[in-house]
């Protein structure tokens, strides 16, 4: 029995007005740049010319995957902003939101470190791996819900308050908060899914400067226990940064490991309300896109024929 849960997204959470970019960049969903060229050739001829430092090949790499994709960006979200606007929508208006932001966001960084410090727990030791939530006076505490899956058998939502801030667990759900490293309730639990989507956080510099969180060595992620996860065909998506490397890493050697065949790579760009880019297509720092490798798990005895698997389009759009 499938059950069908309606959702919608909390609008003040997206509601990008500006672009991070000065107006006289490239942010324009039209790609135009030519203005912006003039302007700063007239600035090189009355500056002292300076020496050009090399690219490395880590720059030339991303730079040569950016060139080959950028005109299927510019096309592909120019005709969905076009239609978008159409219709009314991405018309740089906002909305009268009846509930603002909370003043504190809730640290997901912090849950994890929680995770981290509570003891491991062996395979003997433990009686239960999953536990019914439980709503009410009776809350359950802060431990409980990181050292098993917690269930919500109940028809309807409950409201589950952690660290001062309030989760909606939708019915008929179940969860595991955790750090990377403390996924065995979830293996022991014998589910297997049909998707299962990957957020990694991946190594980069700017994520370095900030300390925002922990970044997670490529290597590692070989660890997750995918096989154990999946059911046979099952989905798997996971994001990657636009570094090349990582994603020779994910085709190469991490889908892989898994036994998971890639299928597609499909793009989210992100934009503002009024249908800009969020930052400059060609800055050099960042790029308002970011890229999902879409695999499909294939174990070795596997007998379906692979004709009658849906297929998966490739080079698709998320705006």
């Amino acid at each position: 029995k499938k059950l069908h849960v309606r959702c919608s997204f909390k609008r003040q959470c997206f509601q990008i007005l500006k672009s991070h970019y000065n107006p006289n960049s490239s942010a324009d969903v039209d790609g135009g740049h030519e203005h912006r060229d003039v302007q700063q050739k007239n600035k090189l001829s009355k500056k002292r010319k300076r020496k050009h430092s090399e690219l490395n090949q880590g720059e030339i790499d991303i730079k040569i995957f950016h060139e080959k994709i950028r005109p299927f960006i510019l096309e592909g979200t120019k005709s969905l902003v076009d239609s978008a606007q159409s219709i009314g929508y991405l018309n740089g208006e906002t909305d009268t939101l009846k509930e603002a932001l909370p003043s504190q966001e809730c640290s997901l960084v912090a849950l994890c470190e929680m995770a981290k410090e509570l003891p491991l727990v062996d395979d003997d030791e433990q009686k239960e791996w999953t536990q019914p939530l439980v709503s009410g006076e009776s809350c359950t505490s802060h431990v409980d819900l990181f050292s098993q899956v917690t269930e919500n058998k109940q028809d309807c939502a409950v409201v589950v308050p952690l660290m001062g801030e309030e989760y909606v667990i939708p019915p008929n759900t179940a969860f595991l908060l955790s750090d990377f490293t403390r996924l065995q309730p979830l293996v022991q639990c014998g589910r297997r899914y049909d998707l299962i989507v990957i957020d990694p956080p991946w190594e980069n510099k700017s994520v370095k400067r900030s300390r925002r969180y922990s970044f997670l060595p490529s290597s590692q992620l070989k660890c997750l226990p995918i096989p154990s996860l999946a059911s046979q065909d099952c989905l798997v998506v996971t994001w990657v940064t636009n570094r090349p490397s990582h994603l020779r890493f994910v085709h190469d050697e991490l889908y892989p490991h898994w036994g998971v065949r890639v299928l597609a790579e499909w793009f989210w760009v992100k934009v503002t309300t009024s249908g800009q880019f969020v930052f400059p297509i060609d800055s050099q720092h960042k790029k308002p896109y970011e890229v999902l490798v879409l695999g499909r798990y294939c174990s070795a005895d596997a007998s379906k024929n692979p004709s009658e698997i849906p297929k998966i389009e490739d080079k698709r759009l998320i705006v």
